[in-house]
């Protein structure tokens, strides 16, 4: 899973890059206005923490522009900002939770599983798919009851393709989801055939049917 952080307090931004990493998310940080408006529009998160007063702009500007592209992306707006008016204009225009400075970083992290099971995983705790079982509390996953042992990033590429269904996947998307915008500085992307691979491999030899397909010359496809 991965989370841009949209902070300029340096020491804050810090903390929930490490608190968050230890949680097992993937996180980047932008810190102005305009180093968050290139990551929007390069990239996809599965959440973004907002900030609204940024060095060079406005945060309630980044949601806007969040909306006029289309980005599935989750939002949790935070900010010392705390009047009913900011929180009511950022959730009127898409926001998804609104969390006050300052905060707890465990009630921070429980707003972001929130956020990204309402709107990936239709507000589940277990996603079930005939014989497989995916448990996002315990980041355990079964086939037929049986255990199967999957990496971090085997994981997180089986929460990816399981939020995306019958979507593809660019192997370059992939490479972004598990690597963040180093992927760009990477001479190729041939690690994600190695981890879509192994991924594969062990479901199919717990049980699982084979509903991840490869979309030759594109990408990869969970498909139903």
């Amino acid at each position: 899973m991965k989370i841009l952080i949209i902070e300029d307090e340096k020491e804050l931004a810090s903390d929930m890059v490490n608190y968050l990493s230890d949680q097992g998310y993937l996180c980047e940080v932008a810190a102005s206005y305009h180093q968050a408006m290139d990551k929007i529009a390069t990239y996809q998160y599965d959440c973004i923490l907002l900030d609204l007063m940024l060095p060079g702009g406005d945060g309630i500007q980044i949601l806007e522009e969040l909306k006029k592209q289309n980005k599935k992306d989750g939002v949790i707006i935070i900010s010392a900002k705390n009047s009913l008016d900011d929180k009511i204009k950022g959730l009127e225009i898409g926001a998804d939770d609104y969390l006050a400075k300052p905060f707890h970083l465990s009630e921070l992290t429980a707003r972001i599983y929130s956020v990204i099971r309402r709107k990936l995983y239709d507000n589940t705790n277990t996603i079930i798919q005939n014989e497989l079982s995916v448990n996002l509390l315990s980041k355990t996953v079964t086939v037929k009851d049986n255990l199967v042992n999957l990496t971090k990033k085997e994981f997180d590429l089986l929460l990816l393709f399981l939020g995306n269904k019958n979507k593809v996947i660019s192997k370059n998307a992939l490479a972004e989801h598990l690597s963040g915008d180093i992927a760009d500085m990477l001479d190729n992307h041939d690690f994600v055939y190695a981890h879509v691979k192994n991924l594969k491999k062990k479901l199919t030899e717990a049980g699982c049917e084979n509903y991840l397909k490869t979309v030759y010359g594109t990408g990869y496809k969970w498909e139903l």
